[in-house]
C-alpha cells in the first residue's frame, strides 16, 4: 500500500475526500509540520523553520512516501535527499518549470503532474475583468475619483473587439470561451497547431506561436498565457510592442519574464500601449519604487488572480483522478515535461 504524503495545507474535508477516494493508498497528513496558510488555498504558507524533532519526523515520513501531494516548500530539495522512494508528485501550481529547474528536482526521477486547468476559470475571469476595465474607462474613472473630479466620458465595448491569446493551453481556451461569450473575436497561438482547427480550441483563428508578431496589429487586447521558457523569455520586446495596434491593452497572466520591462515602459509612454493589466511582474514582490506602481494606465495584482476560494476543491478532484490512474497504471493528467519546462 503506497504512502501518500500531503505536503502543503489542505482543509480537513479535502484530506478526508482523498482518504475516502481509494482504499489502496494510505494518506498521511501532518499540518503541524507544514507552513500555515496566509489565505485560502495558500500552499507556500508562512515561513516555517522546523525544530530538529519536527525535521526528524518529517524526514521519516518523506522517506516512506511513494506519492506526494505538492512539494515540501520548507525545503524543496528534501525530495532529493529523503524522498528517494517518491515516484510521483502532484503540484498545486501549473507553472512549476522554473522551480523544478532551480532545485534540480528532475534528478529525483519522480514523475511530476501540474495543476493545469485548476486555475483556468478564475484567471479567465480576471482577463475579462481587465478587458472590461479598460473598455469602460476604469483607469480614467479611478484617477478622477482620486482627484474628486467629475467629468463624463465615453466608454467602449468588448463586443466587436479582437483578443489575441498567446498560449492556448487550458487557461487560454477558457479565456477564449468567456471572451467569445461577450462577443469578442478571438485569435490565438499555440506551440503546435498541426492537425488542429480553430474550433477545436474555441477560437476564431489559430496560428503557430512563431507567428505571434504577425497577429498583433489586429488585436485590441493581447493576453499572455505562455509558460516561461528559454524561447519565451523577454519575447515581448520593443519590436513586438511596435507591432501592436495603437491603443491596445496588454494583459499578462503568464510570467513577468515574458515581457521586457523597459520595452513595456517605452510602449506605455510613447505608444502603442494604452495600458496593461498585470497579475505577474518582472520582479516579485514588486519593489515599492518600481515605475509600475504609480501609473494610472497600469493595473497591478500581486500574482493572485489564479487563487480562488474553490482552488483546493478543484485540486483535490484532480489529485483523486490522478491517484486512481496512478494506482491503476493508467496515464495521468498534466504530466510535466522537463524538456519544455511545462
Amino acid at each position: 500500500m503506497p504512502n501518500v504524503l500531503i505536503s502543503s495545507y489542505l482543509e480537513p474535508r479535502h484530506v478526508e475526500a482523498i482518504q475516502a477516494s481509494d482504499a489502496r493508498a494510505r494518506v498521511i497528513y501532518r499540518p503541524d509540520l507544514l507552513p500555515s496558510p496566509r489565505y485560502v488555498a495558500d500552499h507556500v504558507g508562512t515561513p516555517l523553520e522546523r525544530t530538529p524533532e519536527q525535521q526528524r519526523e518529517w524526514s521519516a515520513l518523506l522517506a516512506e512516501a511513494e506519492v506526494m501531494f505538492d512539494f515540501d516548500y520548507v525545503d524543496p530539495t528534501s525530495l532529493l535527499r529523503e524522498g528517494k522512494g517518491v515516484r510521483w508528485v502532484q503540484a498545486s501550481s501549473a507553472g512549476i518549470g522554473r522551480m523544478v529547474e532551480r532545485f534540480e528536482l528532475h534528478r529525483s526521477g519522480a514523475t511530476f503532474t501540474t495543476a493545469a486547468g485548476v486555475h483556468a476559470r478564475p484567471l479567465a475571469e480576471f482577463v475579462i475583468w481587465g478587458m472590461l476595465a479598460f473598455a469602460k474607462g476604469y483607469p480614467q474613472a479611478r484617477k478622477q475619483q482620486r482627484e474628486r473630479h467629475w467629468e463624463r466620458f465615453v466608454g467602449g465595448e468588448i463586443h466587436g473587439s479582437t483578443l489575441a491569446i498567446i498560449g492556448l493551453g487550458s487557461i487560454g481556451r477558457e479565456v477564449a470561451r468567456q471572451a467569445r461569450a461577450l462577443g469578442a473575436r478571438v485569435v490565438g497561438t499555440k506551440r503546435t497547431v498541426e492537425g488542429l482547427r480553430p474550433e477545436d480550441l474555441g477560437v476564431d483563428e489559430l496560428r503557430p506561436w512563431t507567428e505571434t508578431k504577425d497577429l498583433l496589429s489586429e488585436a485590441d487586447y493581447v493576453c499572455l498565457v505562455a509558460p516561461h521558457t528559454a524561447e519565451t523569455e523577454g519575447m515581448f520586446d520593443d519590436a513586438m510592442f511596435a507591432a501592436m495596434k495603437p491603443g491596445a491593452v496588454l494583459i499578462n497572466i503568464g510570467r513577468g519574464a515574458l515581457v521586457d520591462d523597459d520595452a513595456m515602459r517605452r510602449a506605455l509612454d510613447d505608444g502603442p500601449l494604452a495600458g496593461a493589466v498585470l497579475d505577474v511582474a518582472p520582479i516579485e514582490p514588486l519593489p515599492s519604487d518600481h515605475h509600475l506602481w504609480g501609473r494610472d494606465d497600469v493595473i497591478v495584482f500581486p500574482h493572485s488572480a489564479s487563487t480562488s476560494v474553490r482552488e483546493n476543491e478543484r485540486l483535490t478532484e484532480l489529485f483523486v483522478r490522478n491517484l486512481r490512474a496512478y494506482l491503476d497504471g493508467e496515464p495521468m493528467e498534466n504530466v510535466y515535461r522537463h524538456d519544455r519546462l511545462y
